[in-house]
């Protein structure tokens, strides 16, 4: 599969990842969806810096997290609860072999439009289904293509201030708009040093993903908005059959 980008991979960004992405309030809807679905046992595809993982073991729940960006764990185990979850260094092709039989995966962040492939994202699909059992749910988030959301990515250069006091410049500049691939450069400096991510994300439609999702199995139940950002983005909720 294709490899991070560096904006979590590379560990000078990944340690500020928490610090940009704000307070997390996006992650209440899926805590309230994992606990309206009854899931004792959640599988957290691109967990990242583990702040739905954490929370979710936090409640009392066996949780697996898998990420191929090393740095990203890092950040994750340092934090509470870290110890009641599972980390996997991988992709989801890696859980497969854990049989792990579980009620709910998720894939939140937009992970779901990193896979710009269709190789990588039938690989995924596919791994997904194999670590649910049978009637396992499948609950992730991707952009809305109509809404045309890169048209207010750009950021220009901005000082942000860490917990610990650094000084830290961000800027975000889209490059490239090449449907359904759209492409951006994402530039921090710290300490004098400029350290570029550059990102690449698929927008699938709604019809596309529904159709991805039949072939592997699984049905929709139901399509929500994202009550953090209304209008701008899917929530499938889907089942294994």
């Amino acid at each position: 599969m294709r490899a991070p980008d560096p904006a979590f991979a590379d560990p000078r960004l990944a340690v500020l990842y928490d610090v940009f992405d704000g307070d997390r309030s996006d992650l209440d809807a899926y805590v309230a969806i994992a606990e309206e679905l009854a899931a004792d046992t959640v599988v957290d595809v691109g967990c990242g810096t583990g702040s739905l993982a954490v929370r979710l073991a936090g409640l009392g729940k066996t949780v697996v997290g898998v990420d191929p960006a090393g740095a990203s764990l890092e950040v994750a185990r340092a934090k509470p609860n870290a110890d009641g979850v599972r980390w996997v260094h991988g992709d989801a092709t890696d859980l497969v072999a854990l049989g792990l039989g579980a009620d709910l995966a998720v894939m939140t962040g937009n992970v779901a439009q990193v896979f710009v492939s269709d190789e990588d994202w039938t690989l995924t699909l596919s791994a997904v289904r194999d670590c649910l059992r049978p009637g396992g749910w499948f609950v992730f988030e991707t952009r809305r293509p109509e809404a045309r959301d890169w048209e207010h990515w750009d950021v220009a250069p901005t000082v942000v201030t860490t917990p610990g006091g650094a000084a830290v410049t961000v800027s975000r500049t889209v490059t490239e708009v090449a449907l359904p691939l759209v492409t951006f450069e994402s530039t921090t400096t710290l300490g004098g040093i400029v350290v570029p991510s550059i990102s690449t994300l698929r927008f699938r439609d709604e019809m596309e993903v529904r159709h991805d999702l039949g072939t592997h199995d699984f049905d929709v139940v139901e399509v929500r908005d994202a009550p953090d950002r209304p209008g701008k983005e899917f929530v499938f909720l889907t089942r294994r059959r």
